[in-house]
């Protein structure tokens, strides 16, 4: 009996066809949005964890100001050399602490020049930001103590300036400001950072020669600090938060003027954050199955008067009414399911041509798309049952009378 309700089922969503697609579209927009919602939005998740954590490891960032963001430093004294020292020495759990100053410059090289930024710091640095060199070498410690006119680059102002190979590019030299300095390593390629900035667009070089010969002044914006594997953050964080107060001599009434920001705490904030969207939008996206199923309940209800007599002869001959409930209940679950299927479909060329343009990861996620197809059959029998038992509920006498 099943089989047979099946292929009448399949019968009549042939028989009208252009109306049946109609019937489903609503299940099909439906089904697709919100899969594309939540693909996307996983994809978009995956993408700031995984720029969080090209950062660098157990990483804190300490910074000048009250909060983060623009004008957030605005008043509060910058750190120092000595500042970088004190915390290297004093708070343990601590694996590197590399101090940070940076400066946007136009460098010049082989008959070209680049709008890029210049980052004075020390070898650290590599550890902290979890940076590996492609070619040539970090910096020596002579040279980050004199404040050497060295200089490691990006990928990209490896591009941009000689186009070449790493390996050629070593020994080349690169004017920045009034002086010029030798390119003695090439850092590996690291993509898009966190707040969308590339950061391949960048020159390194000692903190001392950047402090002297492109800032001039002694400040440290930026102190980075890669905790040792199993260190207790809050308790580092405590610790540094400590001896910072102490240094810029902070009353007991008085608020820091400095923020402690741990990368690990703000990977998992944007997460939260990005999760809470996409839930958001696959809920809204979802009321357009309500509204297919409305379609489906509507649609339905009108081949019940088409068909009267044919459900008349069904009944006058014998046909049983959960026969025929069950045929019109299978017409609209095949209905549902099929532009399930279809949104399943499109719902997947979608995602893989958005996550292309968003530069985020495609991850197929097989719960969400069993879900949403079991969802729009679900849709079926909810929608359907109503048209579906009053077919079944006809009085065979007045349905064969029907013209």
């Amino acid at each position: 009996m099943l089989w047979n309700s099946l292929l009448l089922a399949l019968r009549e969503i042939r028989r009208h066809l252009l109306r049946s697609f109609l019937t489903i579209l609503g299940i099909v927009i439906g089904v697709s949005a919100v899969i594309t919602m939540v693909t996307l939005g996983k994809g978009a998740t995956q993408a700031v964890q995984d720029q969080i954590t090209s950062l660098g490891t157990n990483l804190l960032m300490v910074r000048p100001g009250q909060r983060l963001g623009a004008g957030g430093g605005a008043g509060a004294p910058s750190f120092t050399v000595e500042d970088v020292a004190a915390i290297r020495t004093q708070i343990g759990g601590i694996a590197a602490v590399a101090p940070e100053v940076r400066s946007g410059v136009t460098v010049v090289a082989n008959g070209r020049n680049w709008a890029t930024s210049v980052t004075g710091t020390n070898n650290d640095y590599f550890f902290t930001n979890n940076w590996s060199v492609a070619a040539g070498r970090t910096f020596e410690e002579s040279e980050e103590r004199a404040g050497a006119a060295v200089c490691l680059i990006g990928q990209t102002v490896r591009r941009e300036l000689f186009g070449a190979d790493s390996a050629s590019v070593l020994g080349q030299r690169l004017r920045v400001k009034q002086f010029s300095c030798e390119v003695v390593g090439v850092l590996a390629n690291k993509g898009q950072g966190a707040m969308g900035n590339d950061q391949d667009d960048v020159v390194l070089l000692p903190l001392a020669t950047v402090q002297r010969r492109v800032t001039g002044s002694t400040r440290v914006q930026t102190i980075l600090v890669s905790m040792a594997e199993g260190s207790d953050a809050e308790r580092v964080k405590a610790g540094i938060r400590e001896l910072l107060r102490e240094r810029r001599k902070l009353g007991a009434g008085e608020e820091d003027n400095f923020n402690v920001l741990d990368t690990a705490q703000l990977a998992q904030t944007f997460s939260s954050t990005t999760r809470t969207m996409t839930m958001l939008l696959g809920a809204v996206a979802a009321v357009s199955l309500l509204v297919g199923g409305i379609g489906i309940m509507n649609i339905m209800l009108v081949s019940v008067t088409e068909r009267t007599r044919e459900i008349g002869v069904r009944l006058a001959i014998g046909a049983l009414e959960a026969e025929v409930l069950l045929q019109f209940l299978i017409e609209a679950v095949v209905l549902a399911a099929l532009g399930g299927v279809v949104g399943i479909v499109l719902a997947a060329v979608f995602s893989v041509t958005g996550a292309r343009l968003m530069e985020v990861p495609y991850q197929f996620d097989v719960p969400i798309n069993l879900l949403a197809f079991l969802f729009s059959a679900g849709i079926g029998v909810l929608f359907g049952y109503f048209p579906a038992r009053r077919a079944a509920r006809l009085d065979p006498i007045e349905a064969l009378r029907h013209e």
